[in-house]
């Protein structure tokens, strides 16, 4: 019986030895928890002041990832400034007084509605519900078709037709506020229905904001735009069956001026002959969430949101997989891209899927590493499993280091489309998110999400080199495989990729 037992242990220890054998042998093994200790420190550390984008402290790391990225080996691409591709802001500051009423309903600034750009304004005008407010000359969809809206206020659904996930509705602002405003509307208020609460949205878009500028606006907008949250005595319903809508509205106006914030971008290039003129486009993005009220919920012992989990969890994993791959090139290509304005909007990865320093159709691959945290140090998380060819590839990446793979954890969320790779999927490149592990949105992960505590103290410093590891390698597997990612039949982006990479029927 005890030799049975002697000799079980002796299976075991050998299977365990020849596992850490195996990773030991890779170029990821040489990654130091110390190092990666102390890049948390600093990128998570209270002198960045929560990094928010366009400030202080987002500039400083961006600073700092440019750095490593020229010591590892990395060129800054045409069209970046030492690694740094410009990305310009509208900033906002938001209206001293608002009011609004809707048919008698007086309504609460903040609380039942919030003004998000426009001009001072003082008007009693008519309202009229405009589906979604939307126009596509491809589809032959026009909300606007045979409906009279010049000098009315124009109430409409959120988003594009038949869009539920944030990214695409607050993707959308800019274009739903020009199309009413081209109509002579001289207000536009989209009802909300987000997945999250109210008082997040409100948070984040109620005071000073940014968005991404329109460089080629030959003139500020005239147009109020608005968001209307369902209230007790006005119903959503109520404003889209109304015969008649009256509304009084006034603002003394938003005041914008235009900043510049930056993506960090480096290209390393691959040792095929071939498949280096391929890419494989590695992105995390390096904006939190600033400090006080930028950020939400806050103490008088802390008001710095240090943003450890998200992101300086996922920067530091693209960080430490730019130098393993440096140190031993793969076949294909590397972008390494430190994306801004996540946390507002997927906003740096937007700019620069409109604006790549590579084309878009070299770039075989986007993988994005991001999270809002873990509760499962044995596991990583996958954004998109089974909707880009990549399985077995991420499979073999992560199975050196002994983590288990959970495949699109809590769907509810969308999260999919709530993160940096959604920008490149529009444009049909294939791309996932790698994530810390956690099957949903407890209470260990709302503990720490987009909260004071998220702290460099907190954090697992083993899973994360782990975790690092695990990422760097599979970057390696998809890069070196000859056989290139590509959605699966029927996803909603295929279509996007056969038109980017030319691919007939």
């Amino acid at each position: 019986m005890y030799k049975k037992i002697s000799l079980l242990v002796l299976m075991i220890a050998s299977l365990s030895l020849s596992a850490q054998d195996e990773a030991a042998q890779l170029p990821e093994f040489e990654l130091k928890k110390e190092d990666i200790r102390s890049q948390m420190e600093f990128l998570a550390g209270d002198f960045l002041q929560g990094r928010y984008t366009a400030s202080k402290g987002n500039r400083i790391a961006a600073e700092y990832l440019a750095s490593h990225l020229r010591a590892y080996g990395y060129e800054s691409p045409e069209g970046a400034e030492n690694y740094m591709q410009k990305v310009p802001f509208d900033a906002s500051t938001p209206p001293q007084s608002s009011s609004m009423t809707v048919n008698n309903v007086e309504l609460e600034a903040t609380t039942d509605f919030l003004i998000l750009a426009g001009p001072a304004v003082n008007a009693k005008a008519k309202g009229v519900f405009a589906g979604h407010g939307w126009v596509d000359e491809e589809t032959d969809h026009n909300d606007y078709e045979n409906l009279d809206v010049e000098g009315k206020v124009v109430f409409v659904l959120p988003g594009p037709p038949g869009s539920k996930d944030p990214s695409s509705i607050l993707g959308a602002m800019r274009k739903k506020r020009k199309l009413a405003e081209e109509q002579g509307a001289i207000a536009l208020v989209e009802l909300y229905q987000l997945p999250f609460p109210w008082a997040m949205f409100a948070n984040y878009f109620g005071g000073e904001s940014l968005s991404l500028a329109d460089e080629d606006e030959e003139a500020p907008s005239t147009i109020t735009y608005a968001w209307l949250n369902k209230t007790d005595d006005l119903s959503f319903t109520d404003i889209q069956t109304a015969k008649k809508l009256k509304v009084n509205l006034s603002s003394s106006g938003f005041k914008r001026e235009r900043v510049y914030c930056q993506n960090v971008v480096g290209v390393l290039e691959g040792t095929d002959p071939e498949l280096k003129d391929e890419y494989l486009l590695i992105t995390a993005h390096i904006d939190h969430v600033g400090v006080g009220s930028q950020g939400g919920q806050y103490t008088e012992q802390d008001s710095i949101f240090n943003g450890a989990r998200d992101n300086a969890f996922g920067t530091i994993a693209m960080l430490n997989t730019a130098k393993a791959l440096a140190a031993e090139r793969p076949a294909r290509s590397v972008i390494i891209l430190a994306v801004t304005g996540e946390e507002l909007g997927l906003l740096g990865s937007s700019y620069y899927a409109d604006n790549p320093l590579i084309p878009l159709d070299k770039v075989i691959f986007n993988f994005n590493t991001d999270g809002a945290g873990y509760s499962d140090t044995g596991a990583i998380s996958i954004f998109g499993w089974d909707r880009t060819g990549t399985n077995e590839m991420i499979q073999e990446g992560v199975k050196p280091f002994g983590l288990e793979i959970i495949a699109d954890p809590a769907p509810e969320q969308g999260l999919f489309d709530r993160s940096d790779n959604v920008s490149f999927a529009r444009k049909g490149v294939p791309a996932l998110t790698f994530s810390p592990g956690f099957k949903e949105f407890d209470a260990e992960i709302l503990k720490y999400y987009h909260q004071v505590g998220d702290e460099p103290s907190t954090i697992d410093y083993d899973y994360l080199t782990k975790y690092c590891m695990a990422f760097a390698h599979s970057c390696r597997m998809i890069a070196n495989n000859p056989t290139k990612p590509v959605w699966a039949e029927g996803d909603k982006y295929e279509e996007a990729g056969k038109e980017l990479y030319g691919i007939k029927p």
